[in-house]
């Protein structure tokens, strides 16, 4: 992996790396240009062994062509290896509502995987809150879109685990794509068993919030987010609010579920939003009930396709797992970009240097220009830095030097202590933003 550092942005292999564009619950994202196809797209940044860490690591069975080891028993994949197929499967997701994944590159001896997804130029469908929210029509149409990737995600056995309308993109035919889905999110059977929490506080299920319950299900999680985000489709609101993350679980887990005065909505929607929001997990409705609701099909007169029409299952090979990642070569300055994931932004850490040159690790090792004086490879060897220097003192670096590019700087935020009592406030994470 080759890194260079143009007007505030960042080389990683034939991508360049530009704004960051948002903060999900597994990274960061960054705005990234494909100089080979002049393409942009979106790169999420995330932590193997954050995701390594996620309770239970869900495995799928093995995938066909798997030869089992001597003896007659598959040999079980580490945790990494359990990553990777995982990818291999989300890289073979193919839908309308659901936003691609391209490619992923790792570097094996560093802790980042680059994740490359379409870029979906429209944005998020909604911001919450909001004071203009979405008709009944509006909101129908953008909730079948989401039933129908929501169905093909869950028979691909992959839970979402953090639906709201941010990781709504509008795409360029109006409809939305799901995105910010990630690995680790995988069940076998029926359904998950999950026993961790994360995603968005405000759209947390009641279950998963719980003191006493171990285990629930994956499934009955999106449904109430599902819930959650059609309620802000026409409220433009959260159903539970407070600032302070303590109150808010308690208002989740026991507040009835009330709704304003204006705008009025029908009946059917209230009751579609009443079931979704079920505390309780075994009475709440499911996906196929949901896509037969009377307010969904507009009374039968648009019926959503069948699972049938709407899913084909996705199955990848032990060669597909193999090469579900493009392994890249380890540089030193991959701790530049660690540093700047960390303090939460790619601005320009070499003041006054500029780098035109291509990423070595790119197709063909071509490079676009040779590295300038101002700009000399970070893997030059010492002794020609050297017979380079002119000579007399050398001024001091700026910024404390390369050094204090790790050391130093903003580190991004964590969670404070709360406060004494039942509710501590939330600090520094809104309701709306996601946990990781």
């Amino acid at each position: 992996m080759h890194q260079t550092d143009v007007k505030d942005c960042v080389q990683l292999n034939q991508y360049t790396l530009k704004d960051e564009i948002g903060k999900g619950s597994y990274g960061v994202v960054k705005l990234a240009y494909n100089e080979n196809d002049n393409t942009y797209y979106a790169m999420k940044v995330l932590s193997k062994k954050k995701l390594i860490r996620q309770a239970g690591f869900p495995r799928r069975p093995p995938p066909r062509g798997t030869r089992p080891a001597p003896g007659g028993c598959i040999q079980p994949r580490g945790p990494i290896e359990q990553v990777y197929q995982e990818i291999a499967i989300l890289k073979k997701l193919d839908h309308p509502n659901v936003v691609k994944l391209v490619e992923v590159l790792d570097d094996p001896n560093e802790d980042h995987l680059y994740m490359v997804f379409e870029l979906v130029n429209q944005g998020p469908v909604m911001e919450v809150p909001t004071l203009k929210p979405l008709s009944e029509d509006q909101a129908r149409f953008y909730f079948q879109d989401l039933i129908k990737g929501i169905e093909y995600l869950h028979y691909q056995k992959i839970i979402h685990r953090d639906i709201k309308p941010s990781n709504l993109l509008v795409g360029e035919d109006g409809h939305i794509k799901i995105a910010d889905f990630g690995v680790s999110n995988e069940f076998k059977g029926s359904d998950a068993l999950l026993s961790n929490t994360v995603g968005t506080p405000a759209f947390m299920a009641p279950e998963s919030l719980s003191e006493t319950r171990k285990i629930f299900s994956g499934k009955a999680l999106d449904v109430w987010a599902m819930g959650v985000t059609l309620y802000c489709f026409v409220f433009g609101q959260c159903p539970f609010m407070d600032e302070r993350i303590m109150c808010l679980h308690s208002k989740i887990k026991s507040q009835a579920l009330e709704f304003p005065d204006q705008p009025d909505i029908a009946e059917d929607l209230k009751d579609l939003i009443t079931r979704m929001l079920d505390k309780n997990p075994e009475s709440r409705i499911v996906v196929p009930e949901i896509k037969l609701h009377p307010w969904v099909t507009r009374h039968g007169a648009e019926p959503l396709p069948s699972e049938d029409e709407n899913c084909t299952l996705v199955e990848v090979t032990e060669e597909e797992v193999e090469n579900s990642v493009k392994h890249i070569p380890s540089l030193a300055t991959v701790i530049l970009v660690k540093t700047m994931i960390r303090k939460r932004s790619f601005g320009n850490p070499f003041e006054g240097s500029r780098r035109e040159e291509r990423s070595l690790s790119a197709p063909g090792n071509l490079l676009t220009k040779k590295p300038t004086r101002e700009c000399e490879p970070l893997s030059e060897p010492k002794e020609a830095r050297q017979r380079r220097q002119p000579p007399g003192p050398r001024p001091a670096p700026r910024g404390g030097g390369g050094s204090a590019l790790v050391k130093g700087g903003p580190r991004a935020e964590s969670w404070g202590a709360p406060a004494p009592g039942p509710c501590a406030r939330m600090h520094p994470l809104r309701p709306d933003q996601a946990m990781e």
